[in-house]
């Protein structure tokens, strides 16, 4: 997989608050979103990492957040969406719960995963990307962003930040 760059342009974050926030300052004094130079990479190279690190973005860290997908393919030996929609949920919890976990909480966020990869599987044919990946508007993104399991208001708002500062695309 082609992995994206960096953005040349930094985005304002001033409207936003918490680990996001600290995670792009970072990017600002050290180039790298995680404090892993290798984790950044690996949510540059796959799609599916920086939707789902946005998923996990609640409760943790937001660096434990986005490098909980990399333990994830490291445990199941890929991110395929359709590989996590059609996995047995006791399955996929015994996976998120071995240490280090996945995610803190390893139920629900497993259980949000599946339904989170069925719907990427149903809506966008297995393919994260085709949320944002077709030049609309950051409007009409959120908008599909919105109707996924797990995302609300505020997540929703926050991925164009995770976009753009992993980049995926540029909203300068």
């Amino acid at each position: 997989m082609k992995a994206n760059q960096p953005p040349a342009t930094l985005l304002d974050y001033g409207t936003l608050q918490g680990g996001l926030v600290r995670m792009m300052e970072r990017f600002r004094e050290e180039g790298t979103m995680t404090g892993d130079v290798n984790a950044d990479q690996f949510v540059r190279t796959y799609p599916a990492a920086v939707l789902l690190g946005m998923l996990y973005d609640q409760r943790v860290r937001a660096e434990y957040a986005f490098t909980g997908p990399q333990r994830l393919h490291e445990r199941v030996g890929t991110l395929d969406m359709a590989v996590l929609a059609e996995m047995d949920g006791e399955k996929r919890r015994e996976i998120f719960a071995v240490k280090p976990a996945v995610h803190r909480f390893t139920n629900k966020m497993s259980d949000m995963t599946g339904a989170l990869a069925q719907t990427i599987v149903d809506e966008y044919g297995g393919d994260p990307s085709k949320l944002w990946n077709d030049g609309a508007e950051y409007a009409v993104i959120e908008k599909r962003l919105r109707a996924l399991p797990g995302f609300g208001p505020q997540k929703s708002y926050k991925m164009k930040f995770a976009l753009h500062y992993f980049g995926y695309r540029d909203f300068s």
